[in-house]
């Protein structure tokens, strides 16, 4: 069984309360066990954080033992060279998401620092973003 993580970055332990016509109005906690179900092949954890060095030293502590990462670095992606380093620097293959189209807010957000070390980029898709990502470690 594959070993995955989610790693979700600063905010996202508000979904379902924060700008719902943006993120909609489900909590992780509740799509997470439905992830869960609908991927039995999967041994899922997750891990939330709002602080840049936390999700810094998850990424390190997991990135060279589980079979692949799910990471939404959330504004930390437009921002942290400290994030996009771990990424670049751990053997496991990362997926970066967002549930929104970034390429449809403001322009500062049309720049990633994990993108250049991801495996590949899912967004715009909203919660469904993240069961794009596990289809791909199948």
């Amino acid at each position: 069984m594959n070993k995955l993580i989610i790693i979700n970055g600063p905010n996202l332990n508000l979904l379902g309360k924060r700008e719902p016509e943006i993120y909609g109005d489900q909590s992780f906690e509740d799509y997470l066990d439905e992830l869960k179900s609908k991927f039995p092949e999967f041994a899922i954890d997750y891990f939330q954080s709002n602080i840049e060095g936390e999700l810094i030293s998850k990424l390190q502590d997991v990135g060279f033992t589980y079979d692949g990462i799910i990471l939404n670095a959330a504004a930390y992606t437009h921002t942290s060279v400290g994030i996009g380093d771990a990424v670049k620097s751990i053997e496991v293959p990362v997926v970066e998401v967002h549930i929104s189209n970034t390429f449809s807010r403001e322009v500062f957000r049309h720049q990633s620092y994990i993108s250049p070390h991801a495996k590949g980029v899912i967004l715009g898709f909203g919660l469904e973003s993240y069961d794009l990502a596990l289809h791909s470690f199948k």
